[in-house]
């Protein structure tokens, strides 16, 4: 069901662009979704971490001219950024010939990288997708609790039995292969303490300075680290909001492992059980509920965290369209408010206030405030992402 949505996705992007770029982490899902749709057309695929394949693109335009009417699928495109200006050329000579669609889908793990690449060679020319971990929408709201256990990386959460032993093979590699392949010479072990300090650290602001000290290394470099992870799309930084220039606020952002699976396994947290017992479960719950958020909110939210040194606090705020949406995130079934969300409220006046909690209910608070489950508000959403 999941896969015959996205194929149908990518799909209707294809036919209305000639090129698509689809990012998103190792083990996603990429590359098994392309040859999927590579299967039910025309096509050609290569892999440019496979040396044969790479060794077909020494003349990437001669290889280009001898595929015109097959859809052109290339694999981890980050590592061959001269390439973009040689599809460009195709691209524009396309144009003049008479407009094509369909010729190029590239995939891609390092999101900033690949973006700058793309838009700096393929600018009106490039569909951008993101294929993300399974989402609650995507599971259902009976697999909550599996979903935010074991993550949604699709082999850690089909295979649960033996999940936490494929997201620690899964950190290994990225240490360990992946980022070296990048051509990026930091010390794996440093990075894995770095990953783990930021998994115990889990919605927490980001303090340079103090990572940098139990690092050994310098703040600018732990920057660096942060960078990286964030490229590689395994950990999120939340912005705070600047819009009230008459308060004192937090300047920092906040950081999250995006994936709660990959988190738990940083932590060595199997079960449930272990979960609820270490201090990082309601950073981990936080995260979670930010991570399904944002799958099921239009395109083009901006997302954000409000803090002032006063305590006025919102978790989550959403601005898309005339909306601008405050979200408290309780992982409690009796959720209660503080003053500092009320504050918040009257600094940024939010067009809808609302309390994301562990239970199915929903219910009104004072002040226009409404307490709903998970999967209703990402509900709420989906119907406005297709309206």
């Amino acid at each position: 069901m999941i896969a015959r949505r996205l194929l149908a996705q990518v799909h209707e992007n294809l036919q209305r662009h000639p090129a698509v770029v689809l990012l998103g982490p190792r083990q996603v899902g990429k590359t098994t979704l392309a040859l999927q749709l590579a299967e039910a057309r025309d096509s050609v695929y290569l892999d440019l971490e496979d040396p044969a394949d790479l060794a077909k693109l020494q003349d990437p335009g001669w290889f280009v001219d001898q595929h015109p009417d097959q859809l052109i699928v290339l694999d981890e495109v980050q590592r061959f950024p001269g390439l973009f200006q040689v599809l460009r050329g195709r691209i524009d000579r396309d144009r003049r010939e008479g407009w094509r669609t369909g010729r190029f889908l590239l995939l891609g793990s390092a999101s900033s990288a690949l973006l700058q690449q793309t838009s700096e060679s393929l600018t009106g020319r490039v569909a951008y997708m993101e294929l993300a971990p399974f989402n609650l929408l995507e599971v259902g709201a009976k697999r909550q609790t599996d979903l935010w256990v074991h993550g949604g990386f699709p082999e850690a959460f089909l295979q649960p039995d033996t999940g936490f032993a494929w997201r620690t093979d899964f950190i290994r590699t990225c240490l360990e292969r992946d980022i070296p392949a990048l051509g990026l010479r930091i010390p794996a072990e440093t990075l894995r303490r770095f990953w783990t300090m930021l998994a115990h650290s889990q919605g927490q602001l980001f303090n340079a300075s103090r990572l940098g000290a139990g690092l050994g290394v310098k703040g600018q470099t732990v920057g660096r680290y942060l960078d990286l992870l964030a490229d590689l799309l395994l950990v999120r930084r939340l912005q705070p909001w600047f819009v009230n220039v008459g308060k004192r606020l937090v300047k920092s952002p906040k950081t999250y492992v995006r994936d709660s699976g990959v988190l738990h396994a940083l932590l060595g947290l199997r079960t449930l059980e272990d979960v609820l017992g270490h201090p990082v479960a309601g950073g981990s719950w936080e995260g979670f509920v930010i991570a399904n958020v944002l799958r099921a909110a239009p395109a083009f939210t901006e997302a954000h965290f409000y803090r002032t040194s006063a305590g006025a606090e919102i978790d989550l705020l959403l601005r898309f369209g005339q909306e601008l949406w405050a979200i408290e995130i309780k992982r409690t079934s009796a959720p209660k408010l503080q003053k500092g969300f009320h504050l918040a409220c009257e600094d940024v006046s939010p067009t809808a206030k609302w309390v994301v909690y562990s239970g199915e209910d929903e219910y009104p608070l004072p002040g226009g405030v409404h307490v709903v489950s998970l999967i209703a508000l990402m509900e709420r959403l989906a119907v406005l992402t297709e309206t």
